[in-house]
């Protein structure tokens, strides 16, 4: 067991505060070098506590000045601080507490807390970064009313922001200014934010249902207020979204976004004042591709939605992160899929479910949805939490229906509002609006793991009968799993008219169960888990020629792309000898016949259709195998891309000619769906080997998105062609850093002979920064997690890279270097050689020196499970 260094937190042990903050008065003498903090708090003792309750504030990397209560300084003897902890002694039931400290902006690399981002003060302060501001009781549950005065230099920080409502603001002397901030509403410390910095404001307006005018305000370099267009856009598209969708209207004057180079994160939903990676802020034809508005646009609702389901209501402690987060997740998803196609938001959600969770759950670091414990609450901030916490808010919605389930939503916000909510009070509100019972749902939030569905139709009496059953393999510290509800909609196929004869929903709620068809003249196909009804894997031995059928009679878009992605899998799996050669070309060729007229046809839905022509990733089709050998895996996808290219090059073609427009640039979603399409048929046909499509598009783009489709497909072959392009994007994106970030995460993908040498090569580049989470992700994340045969190279010289790099990165980023560590987490599964070699890197990282508690603790998930 690898020593944290910090003991573990149980929900179990979960206690109420003894004291509660009322109000939290800030003020700040900003300084890159010793910034200045005096907070007045009105404590009071909770009524539940002893009369002898010690008053326990969290701090880290402070200085503490002075102490005070009602005004008179706080004797020695009256307080201690030890491990991070003030603790004080003897105080009335209620009073009022003066604290002045210290912190230093500047020297704060862990970005968390208040640091300095591009001569910008910025803030982080989920989970735990208030306690390196100042001394607070640094938990969510402690809802209190903040106002703040801010002061800085007017010249170096002309702007200067907080939450809630601007008060008053003005000149002082030797140059400074000051703004004054009041947030009416209650809130945990952790959504605190501050800003400080060189800013232009980009605005707008939007009017509530109730007819509130509400000033929108964007924050940026003034050389980058020209990209800001499309944010706006995005945030009053999802305000009026959350009014329709579930009668959520803003609660205050203003609502400020601020762009940051520097971030551990997406965004942060502080209230009033979200602060996001520029990354999800900035964008324009020339600089951004499809993909980054797209993005743009889900994180914007993200964050804006959580002013509800987070903020409004918030988190009564850290184990019920998913409350916010999962709920919010389907949320976001919601309004993609209004604001895009339904059909592919279903399919790009399950896709990350797939990439990201069920491996999770797979494997070591397997939770619950809902922690029973952890040591660093930023290690889980995972995938679990969000993208399967998101899963059971739509599971909950298919039991119910869509008007109980608002309903539910509905309820839950008025009981709430204003307070701090566990999972419980969730799914009470639920249960309490519909009459529906949920306490065996409950064992979705507290057992980890992706259940087994066992699939067949069996005829019995003339009558055909869908047989589920459900089994959950043991994981990390549970090892048996009770049945939980799983609920499976379907549809009855006729394998030969290709009729649905029959459609609805079986819920299974014990191990096995049977559920009447009905009775058909022909034989039938039963299509599970329709729109993925629930996250689990399925094992349902049905013919290739039924899953044919299914691609094209299924009216559900899901299921039909299912189907698709699994003869993907199936094919790149028979190339290493899965499937012996003869019939694996068989399945191939009906495979292609099957793709062919959606090709033709393609313009009726072409989001939908380039989703058909994406191969599984080589990560992907890892989760597939017992024992991961990624040569092999490298191989075999390039093998069955190439040849389905070479089966279908003349309709790629045709299709890429039909689609190539010279036209102005739109981020409309019919405009993206048809560039997303043209880019899907050149990827394949540069795996095929056909590249001069991609090069003359490469060199003649009139926007991003093309641009960098081609760049990245020409960036994964293996030629003259690779070098000639990468070289070429950079030369004229060079002094652009969010489009810099795209190049080094496709030079890390380089061929596996000479992956590692070009990302140590790209480490010493002008480009490259150790500071900058951005430039980590991009290269050394995208060489670690999507470069697996270069990554995990026979002899371990991957594996010594990362170790060396995680170890260096905790220095400066606790929280990045531990989330790098997710590419370790399938190492169990690869070839013995490998294993051993995987294993030995992470036992060199649990060994360094000084880690910090987030990395220590990952690396003992990863090496005792």
């Amino acid at each position: 067991m690898t020593d944290t260094g910090k003991p573990k937190i149980f929900l179990k042990d979960y206690r109420a505060p003894d004291y509660l903050v009322d109000t939290a008065h800030l003020e700040f003498n900003l300084d890159p070098v010793r910034t200045v903090v005096k907070s007045t708090l009105a404590m009071r003792r909770a009524e539940t506590a002893a009369a002898d309750a010690t008053v326990r504030l969290d701090g880290e990397e402070i200085e503490l000045c002075a102490l005070s209560i009602d005004g008179e300084p706080v004797s020695d003897q009256r307080y201690s601080v030890q491990n991070n902890v003030l603790e004080i002694f003897d105080t009335p039931e209620a009073f009022v507490l003066e604290i002045t400290t210290t912190c230093s902006p500047a020297r704060n690399t862990a970005l968390s807390g208040l640091y300095i981002s591009n001569d910008m003060f910025c803030t982080q302060c989920e989970a735990e970064g208030f306690r390196r501001i100042t001394y607070y009781p640094d938990r969510p549950d402690i809802l209190a009313r903040f106002s703040v005065r801010i002061e800085a230099d007017r010249k170096a920080f002309p702007v200067l922001l907080s939450n809630g409502d601007l008060m008053n603001g003005g000149g002082l002397d030797e140059g400074r200014h000051f703004a004054e901030w009041r947030d009416p509403h209650p809130k945990p410390s952790y959504l605190f934010a501050l800003v400080g910095g060189d800013l232009t404001a980009v605005e707008d307006k939007f009017t509530t249902r109730s007819g509130r005018d509400v000033r929108l305000q964007i924050f940026v370099q003034d050389k980058n207020k020209d990209k800001c267009a499309y944010t706006l856009d995005s945030l009053k598209r999802a305000m009026k979204w959350d009014e329709d969708t579930f009668g959520r209207e803003y609660d205050l004057d203003r609502f400020m976004i601020v762009a940051v180079d520097h971030f551990n994160f997406g965004a942060m939903e502080n209230k009033g004042l979200n602060i996001f990676n520029s990354a999800y802020v900035l964008a324009s034809p020339e600089t951004a591709t499809d993909a980054d508005y797209e993005a743009i646009e889900s994180i914007v609702a993200h964050e804006y939605f959580h002013n509800w389901s987070g903020n409004r209501v918030t988190c009564r402690d850290w184990f019920q992160l998913c409350l916010k987060e999962g709920f919010t997740v389907f949320r976001d998803q919601e309004f993609s899929a209004d604001m895009r196609s339904r059909p592919v938001q279903r399919i790009k959600d399950v896709r990350r479910l797939w990439s990201r969770q069920f491996p999770e759950d797979a494997g070591p670091l397997a939770h619950p949805v809902r922690p029973e414990s952890f040591v660093e609450i930023d290690n889980f901030y995972t995938a679990t939490v969000y993208e399967k916490g998101a899963e059971l808010c739509r599971m909950i919605r298919t039991l119910l229906g869509p008007e109980k389930f608002r309903a539910g939503s509905d309820l839950y916000f008025s009981r709430h509002d204003g307070a701090a909510a566990t999972v419980e009070d969730f799914v009470a509100a639920m249960a309490d609006a519909s009459g529906c019972d949920l306490t065996q749902f409950m064992r979705w939030y507290s057992d980890a793991g992706a259940p087994r569905l066992t699939v067949s139709v069996d005829e019995l009496g003339g009558e055909a009968v869908l047989r589920l059953s459900q089994l959950t393999l043991p994981t990390p510290g549970q090892r048996t799993k009770p049945p939980r509800p799983i609920p499976v909609s379907y549809a009855v196929i006729g394998a030969e008219s290709g009729l649905i004869h029959n459609q609805g929903l079986a819920v299974l709620h014990d191990e096995s169960a049977d559920f009447a068809l009905g009775k058909y003249r022909e034989r039938v196909i039963a299509s599970v888990l329709r729109g993925f009804s629930a996250p689990v894997t399925i094992e349902n031995e049905m013919q290739a020629d039924d899953r044919l059928a299914i691609m094209r009679h299924e009216t559900d878009a899901f299921s039909r792309w299912a189907v698709c992605n699994q003869f993907w899998k199936e094919l790149c799996l028979a190339q290493g000898g899965a499937m012996d050669l003869a019939s694996a070309q068989t399945l191939l060729e009906k495979f292609a016949d099957a793709l062919r007229p959606g090709l033709r046809s393609a313009e009726d839905d072409p989001a939908f259709t380039a989703e058909l022509l994406y191969a599984p990733s080589e990560s992907d089709l890892s989760n597939e195998v017992g024992v991961w050998d990624p040569d092999k895996i490298r191989t075999a996808r390039a093998a069955v891309r190439r040849e389905l290219a070479r089966l279908l090059q003349d309709d790629l073609k045709s299709l890429y000619l039909k689609l190539d427009d010279a036209g102005p640039f739109s981020p409309a979603a019919d405009a993206a769906a048809r560039r997303t399409l043209k880019n899907a048929a050149l990827g394949l046909l540069v795996a095929g080997g056909d590249t001069s499509l991609a090069i003359e598009q490469a060199r003649r783009a009139a926007h991003m998105t093309d641009e960098a489709a081609a760049t990245a497909a020409l960036a994964m072959t293996e030629g003259p062609e690779r070098r000639s392009a990468l070289d070429r994007f950079y030369d004229r994106w060079r002094h652009n850093g969010l489009v810099v970030n795209k190049w080094l995460s496709w030079s890390a993908l380089a061929p596996p002979a000479t992956a590692l040498d070009e990302v140590r090569a790209l480490m010493r580049h002008e480009a490259f920064d150790l500071k900058t989470p951005n430039r980590v992700r991009a290269l050394i994340g995208g060489f670690a997690m999507n470069n697996p045969a270069g990554f995990h190279r026979t002899d371990g010289a991957g594996y010594a890279f990362f170790a060396e790099q995680v170890v260096m990165i905790d220095r400066i980023n606790p929280q990045l270097a531990a989330r790098l560590m997710t590419a370790l987490e399938a190492w169990r599964r690869l070839e013995p050689g490998r294993r051993a070699l995987a294993q030995d890197a992470v036992k060199r990282i649990a060994s360094g020196p000084n880690l910090s508690a987030n990395v220590s603790e990952m690396a003992a998930r990863l090496l005792d499970a």
